[in-house]
């Protein structure tokens, strides 16, 4: 038994060493075994105002989807006192590509939000974790306002099996019911308000792939402008007993619904970021460049392709220091490793932070994507990966050397 234990760590150690054999800066795990540790989606507060905390949670499996009665541990790490995990709650509303939405509430210094449940009702809980105090919106929340005032949501029942929350019990949940969509939540009160309804984007017809009420339709990957003026969403469908996604739309709009606006030219956007509050860094498909990331400027149709040379794989993105600089990942290459970069818009250059391995069980609804997070002034970043042998887990770099 001690023999086999040995040659593990030896084994894990060794593919801990070559993974990351091209970075510009090593990566420290913050997390250990035997429990699971990450964080799941990429445009979230995880650090603390200080950069002492990091919101992380924990869970004992890792190779299913949840279900109902699933639950997983809600925590921080405590980068100034030897990475200690100091557990804050639980939930049971979570997925393992988005995690149960825990961030830092914006404007806040020690209040913290992430969805949960009770009975058959998906909620947010919103708690200090200096003082512990708690209390409770009637909605999950997917994305808040830079301000903190408001927020948006979806129904997360609707999802793909690897952002959906596993229900209690099975309901019909219809194809495009219309007192269904986005709807806006006021983070004071808990107000909400359907603000975007599937009726609302059937009236504007598709007119590049197959069509129609009977099909399955969601609306998720809610962003919201840094100024609140706007925000952007994607519309998908499928067929009912078909996971394949039939196609994907791209749309903005205003913070009560308004002025909706159908991009021609962003056909099949996947992940973006605001570069500012009128244009986005978008990966998507379009006709006449190909699969790219393009900047869009919001209600328009111009569109430019974007560091194509560099740029060129479709990665989980966020603007640094005043858009100087884009933090991205990319799904696994052929020989199963994940690469994680910057790359500086100034001078058109990228600067690597690693490629780290994922074994192929990491596949599917069950992949555990890198979804690097970076700190608020933009020095530090930390990751998900299962690449050093325990898991998955959560790992630490300081990139305060390349961006100053």
């Amino acid at each position: 038994m001690q023999r086999r234990t040995l040659l593990k760590q030896s084994l894990a150690a060794l593919v801990a060493r070559n993974v990351a054999e091209d970075a510009q800066v090593a990566a420290r795990p913050i997390t250990r075994g035997p429990k699971f540790h990450w964080y799941g989606y990429y445009d979230k507060l995880e650090f603390d105002p200080e950069n002492r905390y990091v919101l992380g949670l924990e869970v004992d499996f890792e190779d299913r989807l949840p279900g109902p009665d699933d639950v997983v541990k809600v925590g921080m790490v405590d980068l100034k006192d030897g990475d200690r995990w100091i557990e804050l709650g639980e939930s049971r509303a979570w997925s393992w590509q988005q995690g149960c939405m825990l961030q830092w509430l914006p404007g806040s210094a020690g209040e913290i939000l992430y969805n949960d449940r009770e009975g058959d009702q998906f909620v947010a809980r919103i708690l200090d974790v200096k003082t512990g105090r708690r209390r409770t919106l009637p909605w999950p929340i997917y994305t808040i306002s830079d301000d903190g005032a408001w927020a948006l949501t979806t129904d997360f029942r609707r999802l793909r099996p690897e952002t959906r929350y596993a229900a209690p019990r099975e309901l019909d949940l219809g194809t495009a019911p219309p007192d269904s969509g986005i709807w806006r939540v006021d983070m004071k009160t808990g107000a909400r308000k359907l603000i975007v309804s599937f009726e609302d984007v059937l009236r504007i017809p598709s007119h590049y792939c197959r069509w129609g009420k009977h099909l399955l339709h969601w609306m998720s990957h809610m962003q919201i402008a840094p100024d609140g003026s706007r925000f952007v969403f994607v519309h998908r469908w499928r067929d009912r007993d078909d996971r394949q996604i039939l196609c994907t739309r791209f749309f903005s709009a205003n913070p009560d619904g308004s002025d909706l606006f159908l991009s021609q030219q962003i056909l099949s956007a996947s992940h973006y970021a605001w570069r500012d509050s009128r244009t986005l860094l978008v990966w998507s498909w379009n006709p006449a460049h190909g699969e790219k990331f393009y900047l869009w400027e919001d209600k328009t149709d111009r569109i430019s392709v974007f560091a194509p040379d560099v740029m060129s794989r479709n990665g989980h993105i966020t603007y640094l220091k005043e858009n100087r600089w884009i933090l991205s990942d990319t799904y696994p290459d052929r020989e199963r490793y994940q690469h994680l970069y910057l790359y500086d818009v100034q001078s058109g250059r990228a600067h690597s932070l690693g490629r780290y391995y994922t074994p192929p069980k990491y596949t599917g609804p069950v992949r555990c994507d890198l979804h690097p997070r970076s700190s608020r002034d933009g020095r530090l970043v930390v990751f998900d990966s299962p690449h050093g042998g325990n898991g998955r887990q959560m790992y630490l770099v300081d990139i305060s050397g390349i961006v100053g």
